[in-house]
């Protein structure tokens, strides 16, 4: 007794293969294990967008994707993302002070900084140390980069995190130092 084949539905090319090629073109698909297009109704597709994807996971029987709460970032990639924030950090400031001058006049930002700096450890410490590392960091990057460049061979999987543990270090307790002048 021979089975029937289940038949395959090909909603996207029917109308463009001729009506003597579709069980050429049918057997083939068969024979590769593609599976036929999944064409949702109005309905059921309106349906779906209502679900989040925690409700269709459950539906569906299979696990949620932990994802983010999981994932540990790589040094190289926190070192990577912490250079373009110390990058954004500095433009932000250098246009914040620039602006404070030309709207408020010259030396505005002098005045500014002197009052930071007055106002007791507590507020001048983190201060400095925000400005300094920021600055630190951003130019040991710029170095670091400078090196892969000219070096590609420490651009490598066992150089990076080292080369980013030591330029998280050493901005670290450069930054630290300048708290305290």
């Amino acid at each position: 007794v021979r089975e029937e084949e289940p038949t395959i539905t090909m909603m996207s090319i029917k109308s463009t293969i001729s009506p003597k090629l579709r069980p050429v073109v049918q057997r083939a698909v068969q024979s590769h294990g593609i599976r036929p297009m999944t064409v949702l109704s109005k309905e059921s597709g309106e349906e779906y967008k209502k679900q989040n994807y925690t409700a269709r996971m459950k539906k569906t029987g299979r696990p949620v994707s932990p994802h983010v709460t999981i994932y540990a970032f790589p040094v190289g990639a926190i070192s990577s993302i912490t250079n373009r924030v110390t990058g954004c950090a500095l433009s932000f400031g250098a246009f914040g002070l620039g602006g404070l001058d030309m709207v408020m006049g010259p030396g505005t930002s002098l005045s500014l900084m002197q009052y930071v700096g007055s106002q007791g450890f507590l507020i001048a410490a983190p201060a400095k140390f925000a400005v300094s590392f920021c600055i630190f960091y951003h130019y040991g990057g710029a170095i670091r980069h400078f090196a892969w460049d000219y070096f590609p061979d420490y651009l490598n999987n066992v150089d990076v995190p080292k080369s980013s543990m030591a330029l998280i270090g050493a901005s670290t307790v450069i930054s630290a130092g300048t708290m305290f002048m």
